[in-house]
């Protein structure tokens, strides 16, 4: 039961609203049902008078039509008798001879009979002018004669039509320019069946209308004859209204009928249009006062009808306007609060109550000091309010502090401006309050991030220093920065310019070589560096420093570069070092090697020693028992001589192989380096009973080397190869070392190509991979460098070197070791590495 009286109660906003819509269509139908009544009763009052003029124009269009045919039929039969008169003369001058005084005669008594005759011409059967007859109002020289013959033309057309078909032929109205309107008539001269020449007539035009029309149709009407093309020939024609006239309701087209005059082809067409005149309905006093009555009542209603929607539409707007209002200050997030001229509180919006605690009515009619001030901070904020109640607050507003209604305080900023009313008269201070706790510890947070990466940057051990591109301006440089360079750009141009100067050109440029990545967007520049750990020296700091530059975008928008320069100078000198310790390295690698072969090096020498001394012996007992001829005597001095010379070679090649000397790099021929390798190493490989095979390609270039390294390099492949073979026990048909020299192109560059191939056992997966580490060897007795050397002196003349084992039906059979080496020195671009030095 309850829930069905629950059902059927009304809602009363849904009622309420019906009813606005009720009264609202009846607001509607009170506005627009006189409009429409006015608008029926004007339509009504048009539609008769429409129905009127429609009857009217009926019967004037059938009046206008009676009295044009009655017109036409008139002209018509006057046409026809001048026709009869003419053709009956042409007989008279067919049938006798008749001279053209007698032609004369007749032709003036019919020109001047009828006005509306011009001329009458005698035209032979050969276009010739025999006579001619005009009236006294025209020239008698016609225009269509040309030394006394027809020309051709309109004229000379009917003369052919009337010689063709032997009949009266019309031409069509000709309209010279500067004459009236002409009417042609060739009538033939046929004596006896043969065409003898043609009567040509010429009638004007306007004296057809003139004489033929009835005088009453003429003054009823606006009479006109047309040709064929609708050009008026004669008479008058009344013009279509034009502009706003022809809108009206009784502006329609003029009443006009028009008809041929006559079916014999002299295309004339007779037309009358009926003269407007202001008589019949239009005209009337009654329907102009009631359509002026209904179009200001009319005017009227809607006038009042625009004025109340007017009304409705302002209200409504007023209405939207305070809502929209409203809702904007209380979906403010500032606080807004309004000051009379003496300091008192008399608006706060929401917003302001929400951020000080305090409800609207607490604070509206408040007097310093205000609940919201801090109580330490009253003395100073009622002086500042003295300020803004006199003028004189500041428009950037102030800071200060807030105190909420539970007691805790905020950080806000107050902008103050004159409060002005529509009159334009100041009747308070209007202040706006903004929250800033937030903003200043942001603010606090920033400051102490910036203090914290300042405090890193000026702990840095390296020089950080950033400027503009293209000026002169230091953006940032830290301590260590300007304790080396000062607080100028002056180092950090110097920088920049050796570090993207190579370094022959650092003496020419200065500090004035251009940037080569100026131009380049932004975001390629970002991520481009000048140059990778560049190591410049400079002079006055005594220092090494490893420069690394890029560029960024500055906090204000612009393109600049920074440089962090580092100070290497201990790198560098333990670089020094190391390297000094390499080239120890390599003379003690030198002397193993040749204390390895010191054995085979004083067989070698006992040789040549021991010949020598059995030279000299046998000479020695020779010469005592004076049995020793002089020739023989200078062949055993000479061999003797060639014996020592070979022992002194052997001891020059091991003195210059062992002898510690800084590396020179000089022109040295291939095939002068490999004889001296073959010389020396064959002593070792013979005591091996190890055959070395080389071959040496024909014509190679000399070498940008230094020979004496490259000899080092040889020989330890040669050594190392020969040592895998007494490893692997080799059969002696089967103990070889091969040495193979050629040129080949690598990467569109000279070199040479160096190979060692041994018959050993190779070297395991392990062996390869670890081949040139330092202090790595296969050997129980290997020191782990021989290798290591061989490569750093390969790539420190831009070469490369490698190993691979040599396999024969799936069985190690040797190893190849195998190098290259350019031809000349390299380019710069091709010789640049990571590690790259120059020096300043």
């Amino acid at each position: 039961m309850s829930n069905h009286s629950a059902a059927t109660v009304p809602d009363p906003s849904a009622a309420r609203q019906g009813w606005q819509r009720v009264l609202l269509g009846q607001d509607r139908i009170v506005h627009l049902a006189p409009l429409a009544a006015v608008l029926l009763f004007l339509a009504a009052i048009v539609s008769a008078f429409w129905y009127l003029r429609l009857e009217e124009v009926r019967r004037e269009q059938e009046a206008v039509k009676r009295d044009v045919e009655y017109s036409q039929q008139r002209l018509r039969l006057r046409l026809l008798e001048r026709q009869e008169q003419l053709m009956r003369l042409a007989r008279d001058m067919a049938d006798r001879e008749m001279s053209t005084l007698q032609f004369d005669f007749r032709a003036e008594a019919l020109v001047t009979q009828f006005p509306e005759l011009l001329a009458l011409s005698w035209l032979d059967g050969h276009r010739q002018l025999r006579a001619t007859q005009a009236s006294p109002s025209v020239s008698p020289v016609r225009d269509w004669v040309s030394e006394g013959q027809l020309k051709t033309g309109d004229a000379e057309t009917g003369f052919g039509l009337a010689k063709d078909l032997r009949q009266p032929v019309y031409t069509q109205p000709l309209v010279a320019q500067g004459t009236e309107p002409e009417l042609y008539l060739h009538v033939p001269i046929t004596p006896r069946g043969e065409f003898a020449g043609t009567l040509l007539a010429e009638y004007s035009v306007d004296g057809l209308l003139r004489y033929s029309v009835p005088a009453e149709v003429l003054a009823k009407y606006a009479v006109a004859l047309l040709d064929a093309k609708g050009q008026l020939l004669a008479g008058q024609t009344i013009p279509d209204r034009q502009g706003l006239a022809e809108l009206l309701p009784w502006a329609g087209k003029v009443n006009e009928f028009e008809i041929p005059v006559s079916p014999v082809g002299n295309g004339l067409v007779l037309r009358a249009q009926a003269w407007r005149t202001s008589q019949g309905v239009v005209g009337g006093t009654l329907f102009w006062l009631v359509a002026v009555l209904a179009t200001m009542t009319a005017w009227m209603l809607i006038a009042n009808w625009r004025q109340s929607q007017r009304r409705q539409q302002a209200q409504h707007a007023l209405q939207a306007e305070t809502s929209f209002r409203r809702a904007m200050e209380n979906s403010m997030l500032t606080g807004m609060r309004a000051l009379d001229l003496n300091g008192r509180i008399t608006y706060v919006n929401p917003a302001f109550c929400q951020m000080t605690g305090w409800s609207e009515d607490e604070l509206i009619g408040q007097t310093e000091p205000f609940s919201y001030w801090p109580p330490e901070d009253r003395d100073a904020l009622s002086a500042r309010l003295s300020d803004e109640l006199d003028g004189g607050a500041e428009s950037s507003g102030f800071q200060m502090r807030v105190q909420r209604k539970d007691g805790t305080v905020f950080d806000a900023r107050l902008y103050v401006s004159p409060l002005i009313d529509a009159t334009g008269k100041q009747t308070g201070w209007m202040a706006s309050m903004t929250d800033i706790t937030e903003p200043n510890r942001v603010r606090r947070q920033l400051s102490a991030s910036y203090e914290r990466f300042t405090t890193v940057l000026e702990a840095l051990d390296a020089s950080v220093s950033v400027a503009p591109l293209g000026s002169e301006e230091l953006l940032f440089a830290n301590k260590l920065y300007r304790q080396w360079f000062g607080a100028t750009t002056g180092g950090h141009l110097g920088l920049v310019a050796r570090a993207g100067t190579p370094q022959t050109q650092l003496a020419d440029e200065g500090l004035d070589s251009v940037d080569s990545f100026a131009g380049l967007p932004l975001d390629s520049l970002a991520t481009t560096p000048v140059a990778e750990q560049v190591e410049v020296y400079i002079e006055r700091l005594d220092k090494w420093l490893e420069v690394r530059s890029r560029y960024l975008n500055w906090v204000d928008g612009r393109l600049a570069q920074m440089v962090i320069a580092t100070d290497i100078t201990a790198r560098r000198h333990a670089q020094e070092q190391a390297a000094a310790q390499a080239e120890r390295a390599q003379t003690a690698s030198r002397l193993i090697t040749m204390g390895e072969m010191a054995s085979s090096v004083a067989h070698e020498l006992n040789q040549p020693l021991t010949a020598i001394s059995n030279y000299c012996t046998g000479m020695i007992s020779r010469i005592k028992g004076g049995s020793i001829s002089q020739d023989d005597l200078l062949g055993a001095l000479d061999k003797t001589a060639r014996q020592a010379q070979r022992a002194g070679q052997v001891v020059q090649h091991i003195r210059s192989f062992v002898k510690r000397s800084e590396p020179r790099r000089e022109w040295a021929e291939v095939a002068t380096m490999m004889e001296q390798v073959v010389e020396l190493a064959d002593i070792e490989l013979r005591r091996r009973q190890i055959r070395l095979t080389h071959q040496i390609a024909p014509g190679l270039p000399a070498m940008y080397v230094d020979p004496i390294l490259i000899e080092q390099v040889v020989i330890n492949l040669i050594k190392n190869g020969a040592e895998s073979i007494d490893a692997a026990q080799r059969v002696t048909g089967n103990r070889v070392v091969d040495l193979r020299v050629m040129q080949r192109d690598v990467e569109d560059l000279p070199t040479m190509h160096f190979s060692v191939t041994d018959s050993g056992r190779g070297l395991s997966p392990e062996a390869l991979s670890r081949l040139y580490e330092a202090f790595f060897s296969t050997k129980a007795e290997g020191l782990g460098i021989g290798l290591n050397l061989c490569r750093s002196i390969i790539e420190s003349h831009q070469g490369r070197i490698s190993a691979e084992n040599l396999y024969n039906a799936g069985q190690v059979v040797g190893c190849r070791f195998s190098f290259w080496i350019p031809v000349g020195p390299v380019p710069d671009a091709l010789a640049s590495t990571p590690n790259a030095r120059t020096v300043a």
